[in-house]
């Protein structure tokens, strides 16, 4: 009987590592996170960002790894969460605040905690929407994409060589935009259910290395760039689709009154 339990008990043991490794993934996210905080209380800036920056692609592929191999848990959903909101919530916001905001006195750390309650809020609404809300978006601007931003910013400034003092109003304003786009309804287009291995067009193709060279070629300023424009899609669309709305609501009163008139006619 021994004998026979043996290959079950080897099997068992296979799984618990396969289940261990996206948790594993998730420390590495927040021990990057963690870094980013020590980097900004050191002034090494650009340490701290790219230290989020490569949070956010850990924090991309731990969920990936678990629905791949089918070890996805409410143990790693809640870890995940809790990971985030230091390495996106805690660790961008000191950063941002040490490098632009400081002079601001009160006001600066109330504007880097206001983005950290902001993302807190974010992330406790995923988890409770997560099961209604379609895989193809996101209902608010999500807080490692809003982390993203910080980073991309300070990485930006440091390439040129400018200095955070010659901006920190308009700083503070993108902190006040970033916090008020996570708790939004605001959509924003999800990645995170997309299919790399499957088959695609050679359109698609040519798209992903047009991209990867424009980013390779100066990734500071386009990284910038390209965050710019994710934050600012959701928004855009946002206000098309009310315009497009409005348009078919006049439409719709003005065919009413075209036919209430002719039935008065007749």
């Amino acid at each position: 009987m021994k004998r026979r339990r043996r290959p079950h008990r080897k099997r068992l043991d296979r799984k618990k590592s396969i289940f261990v490794l996206p948790n594993l993934i998730t420390t590495g996210s927040l021990f990057l996170g963690f870094y980013a905080a020590i980097s900004s209380i050191q002034a090494h800036f650009p340490q701290a960002a790219l230290a989020v920056v490569g949070s956010m692609f850990l924090d991309g592929l731990d969920g990936r790894i678990a629905r791949l191999t089918k070890t996805t848990s409410r143990f790693g959903t809640e870890y995940d969460s809790l990971a985030d909101l230091i390495a996106f919530g805690l660790a961008p916001a000191l950063m941002i605040y040490l490098w632009a905001l400081e002079p601001f006195g009160r006001m600066g750390w109330l504007a880097a905690f206001l983005f950290v309650t902001c993302g807190a809020l974010r992330l406790a609404r995923f988890n409770v929407q997560v099961d209604t809300v379609p895989g193809d978006h996101f209902n608010g601007l999500p807080i490692p994409a809003a982390a993203a931003m910080l980073a991309a910013t300070v990485l930006f400034f440091d390439h040129l060589n400018l200095g955070s003092h010659v901006f920190h109003v308009p700083i503070m304003v993108m902190i006040y935009g970033l916090s008020f786009l996570m708790v939004s309804t605001v959509k924003f287009v999800s990645f995170k259910n997309m299919d790399y291995f499957r088959r695609k067009s050679f359109n698609s193709l040519v798209v992903g290395v047009l991209l990867f060279v424009v980013i390779a070629a100066n990734p500071f300023v386009m990284g910038f760039v390209v965050m710019l424009c994710y934050v600012l899609s959701g928004p855009i669309m946002c206000i098309r689709h009310l315009r497009g709305k409005k348009a078919s609501d006049d439409s719709d009163e003005r065919s009413s009154t075209e036919t209430a008139a002719a039935e008065a006619g007749e």
